[in-house]
């Protein structure tokens, strides 16, 4: 079968694999739908993860449907659909350096265990939605990194999936006021039918003003009362001027978390920072949201339907990369199979 691989610096192509060998205590999924992550084109880039020589395959956001089940197997039916934890894989994390990867029409999970590798979810779901759970859990757990209280007032940076889906995440917790930033209009106003309660068009207002209109002022403390009310700043950005931004504005022991990889250093003023005593977390992954998310997804898959911008078949996977890692041109790409 052919499957999509990183076969150098800045070459993803089409390879032919075996089909997977399922034994006693495995499973095997048909590939019904993956997503395009920004981590397969830094993985093209710098030729596989860990750079290396050889193919490294690529695909960590699938959705599947079980087609066979080994004898000593338990917990799962053929023709149940799946969502899937690719970092309990045992060979390797499915599509970030391991053995295999979700850009190919099977893939085979060993000594498979339910609610650990695999997850069961209602048939009525569209796959392309439910292979948003891997994303989708990254988004939680930036939520959860961050700790927010009940009422919470948020500030998310990046209309982006993984910003809409923080935002989404944050509802869930019971965040009072959630406002995404962003400098993209078509990426505010899915921002806004996602579900914000507000949304700051960065190239055209100021962000800190604008805050303290949506979340009020805060108290005075060792930093003036001026400064927006917000609770919790999130970078999905992954643009300097956001922590900068977020580090000027903050109220006394705010939370700043970063999610978005930034691929430049950031200058920080730390003399800035001190009185404030702003909280910065780093979110990385999804060690126990991968199957939190699940739930809420399936209740409500229409606004997370709406994070997806392009579907491109399994036969023009590699346009989908090259979509996806083409500035401006997709939010979400979703690779939907046959």
């Amino acid at each position: 079968m052919k499957s999509v691989h990183v076969t150098g610096p800045g070459r993803a192509e089409w390879v032919e694999v075996p089909d997977p060998v399922v034994g006693p205590r495995d499973v095997l999924l048909k590939i019904r739908a993956c997503g395009i992550c920004g981590s397969d084109g830094m993985y093209t880039q710098v030729g596989g993860i860990p750079p290396r020589q050889g193919a490294t395959p690529l695909g960590h956001e699938p959705a599947a449907e079980i087609v066979q089940i080994g004898a000593e197997v338990t917990g799962f039916a053929v023709g149940d659909h799946v969502v899937i934890d690719t970092m309990r894989f045992s060979d390797g994390f499915l599509g970030s350096g391991g053995a295999q990867g979700a850009l190919t029409p099977f893939v085979v999970v060993h000594d498979a265990q339910p609610d650990v590798h695999l997850k069961t979810i209602p048939a009525h779901i569209p796959w392309e939605v439910a292979a948003l759970n891997e994303p989708m859990a990254v988004a939680l757990h930036a939520v959860n990194r961050t700790a927010p209280e009940p009422g919470a007032k948020v500030a998310v940076f990046g209309a982006g999936p993984i910003g809409l889906g923080a935002l989404l995440g944050y509802r869930r917790k019971g965040a009072a006021h959630i406002v995404v930033i962003d400098v993209q209009p078509e990426r505010l106003q899915k921002a806004l039918e996602v579900g914000a309660d507000a949304v700051i068009d960065s190239s055209k207002e100021d962000v800190g003003e604008r805050l303290r209109e949506l979340h009020g002022d805060a108290a005075a403390s060792f930093v003036r009362g001026d400064r927006p009310d917000t609770d919790i700043y999130l970078d999905a950005a992954g643009v300097a001027v956001v922590p900068q931004t977020v580090a000027a504005i903050a109220k006394s022991r705010a939370t700043l978390g970063v999610v978005a990889v930034h691929k430049r250093p950031v200058d920080l003023d730390f003399g800035t920072i001190l009185p404030t005593e702003l909280t910065i977390v780093w979110a990385m992954g999804y060690p126990t949201e991968i199957f939190e998310v699940t739930d809420d997804i399936v209740e409500n898959w229409q606004r997370y339907e709406k994070i997806i911008s392009h579907r491109v078949p399994f036969d023009e996977a590699l346009d989908a990369l090259t979509l996806a890692a083409t500035p401006g041109a997709a939010d979400k790409v979703s690779v939907v199979f046959d």
